[in-house]
């Protein structure tokens, strides 16, 4: 495959136009770092959401749904579908919640809410934790995906695609802030979603694979077509469907699925103009993150079944590729392979946007612990803005350099994703409820954080049994809760004061501050029924999302009855969001 001079104009432009736009924005963002990690608190509510989407389409997530369709079939990617009920409960209970809060990070939240030595060792802890230690695991991840499709699609080597890739990637996440990034997500989503549309029909058509019509009907695709697993196995239906939908969402903690929110979707919700942009932001980042975006990489993945049926396939293809790298996750940059002149182009572009505004968002939210809740709250109280800004500048050129040599390390998307999930299983049940019990404290979150790490360095490095993957995060999920629910009854609970302050600043509402209110004689100052209708909002969310996902898939699937009641699904749920939306 060799790229023409058309596509290489159309990967220059977009070059071009992504550092404009950094440019531009580097104009504001100097002013502060508050002007530099949230954009001033003037952002609305459609451009956050697209930004997230932006974010969350990394050039990893179409290889790793790739991996996912080929080993487990269509059915497999619950294990992601799964956290939309962490997202909608976001959207309807806790996007206000961040937005009142008015903190830099969601990590000073921790001195808002707890106190004592515990607080402020927790703030400083993960500041470095996450910041440095788990951004650099996810970007890594990233980086690896962008190193297959710079080896498959341009063939250069792995040094030469994170250099040039990175380097384009710093300068104007560097100068512009978040302002630049959120822009630069904006551009970079329109780009890359009309390629990927573009690409998914050319590559169901091609003559190896001969329309959607001898797609669905092929050998090699039928079995992995379904939407649920098959219920009458369960070795197949416990992994793929019932851990996630019945523990995984609510237990775990996932970067972009943070149960109650953390990480870059606050920092997002913490950038809107008020608390109605905040909740709007995120609910079209979940419609679009799980209702829109999927079904183009599920069809080049069956497609990529027929085309190269097994690793052997790939290797034979690629024999230039190191065969550590040769994974199912290639398949899919090796299905862009076949793409014609311009069209190949705008694809190499659109997954080129997919890394850059993955990687500029980690490298703004990374940097903003480093200054916000590290440099400044523990090293320079005293620094200057401008002070501040240079080292969130200093500091996201450290991150991506620290993300690429890992990055060499690794060597598929699921990999990492299992990783990830069981170094936060246990703690997501944590995060939901410390907004709405008063009892939870920084002792029961160190406990959490440290627990559910130690069970995932056990399984990962010196268990040697026969539990599968699932078994090991149920493990993981009930000591770690155990653990921190222990803590919270044995250790003292956070200053009367404190709790006070909290409460009176977010106003959470609900009965696990009633010890709190009658403490300091005050009534809740939550509207009544609010949390009632946001956890029903909620559900009505999952029901609109899931219904327009699955509909989408029914109507490619030629089943029109199917696709129609989901449509019909989708219509009542939104129009009863529309009317309950005031209420929450």
């Amino acid at each position: 495959m060799v790229l023409s001079t058309l596509d290489w104009l159309i990967i220059a432009g977009f070059f071009v136009v992504s550092l404009l736009i950094g440019v531009l924005a580097s104009r504001g963002a100097g002013k502060g770092y508050s002007e530099y990690f949230l954009s001033g608190q003037s952002m609305p509510w459609w451009l956050l959401g697209i930004s997230l989407v932006a974010t969350t389409f990394s050039a990893d997530t179409p290889n790793l749904v790739t991996d996912i369709v080929r080993n487990n079939g269509v059915s497999g990617n619950w294990a992601w579908w799964a956290f939309l009920l962490t997202g909608m409960l976001t959207v309807f209970v806790y996007a206000k919640l961040w937005r009142r809060s008015g903190v830099m990070t969601d990590l000073e939240f921790y001195e808002l809410r707890y106190s004592g030595p515990a607080a402020t060792f927790l703030r400083g802890f993960r500041a470095i934790y996450l910041g440095v230690f788990f951004n650099v695991m996810i970007m890594a991840t990233v980086c690896l995906a962008a190193i297959k499709i710079g080896g498959v699609m341009l063939h250069v080597t792995p040094e030469q695609t994170l250099l040039v890739a990175s380097v384009v990637t710093v300068i104007y996440t560097s100068i512009g802030g978040l302002k630049g990034v959120i822009w630069t997500d904006f551009f970079q989503f329109v780009l890359a979603m009309a390629g990927t549309i573009w690409a998914a029909v050319y590559i169901v058509d091609l003559p190896q694979v001969g329309g959607m019509d001898q797609l669905l009907q092929h050998p090699a695709v039928v079995n992995k077509l379904s939407i649920l697993p098959d219920f009458s196995k369960p070795d197949v239906y416990i992994p793929l469907f019932l851990i996630p939908i019945a523990v995984q969402w609510w237990s775990v903690w996932y970067p972009g699925a943070e149960p109650g929110g953390g990480g870059y979707v606050v920092q997002r919700m913490l950038s809107a103009k008020d608390e109605k942009n905040a909740l709007w932001a995120t609910f079209i980042f979940n419609i679009m993150h799980y209702a829109l975006r999927p079904w183009p990489w599920i069809f080049v993945a069956l497609a990529s079944l027929i085309v190269f049926p097994d690793l052997a396939s790939l290797r034979a293809a690629f024999p230039h590729l190191d065969a550590n790298v040769v994974r199912d996750d290639l398949a899919y940059p090796a299905m862009l392979t076949f793409l014609p002149s311009g069209l190949l182009g705008l694809l190499v572009a659109a997954l080129i946007s997919a890394f850059m505004s993955t990687i500029s968002t980690h490298l703004n939210w990374g940097s903003s612990y480093i200054v916000n809740d590290f440099y400044k709250r523990f090293i320079k109280p005293e620094a200057s803005e401008t002070e501040l800004v240079n080292i969130g500048r200093l500091s996201t050129v450290i991150l991506m350099i620290l993300a690429a040599i890992l990055a060499l390390k690794l060597q598929n998307a699921l990999q990492a994703f299992n990783i990830l999930l069981q170094v936060g299983a246990g703690t997501g049940l944590l995060f939901i409820l410390r907004w709405f019990w008063w009892r939870i404290n920084a002792w029961s979150e160190i406990v959490a954080m440290f627990g559910s790490f130690a069970v995932a360095l056990y399984f990962q490095l010196f268990y040697d049994g026969p539990w599968v993957e699932w078994q090991k995060l149920l493990a993981g999920v009930t000591i770690t809760t155990i653990a921190w629910v222990i803590t919270v009854f044995v250790t003292a609970p956070t200053d009367k004061n404190v709790l006070v302050h909290f409460y009176n600043v977010t106003r959470p509402g609900g009965a696990g501050w009633a010890s709190v209110r009658a403490m300091d004689g005050i009534e809740s100052t939550e509207e009544k029924g609010s949390l009632a209708y946001g956890i029903l909002a909620m559900f009505l969310g999952v029901c609109l999302v899931y219904a327009a996902l699955f509909g989408t898939g029914f109507f490619l699937y030629g089943q029109m009855t199917y696709g129609l009641i989901a449509t019909v699904i989708t219509v009542i749920t939104a129009w009863l969001i529309y009317k309950f939306v005031d209420r929450v």
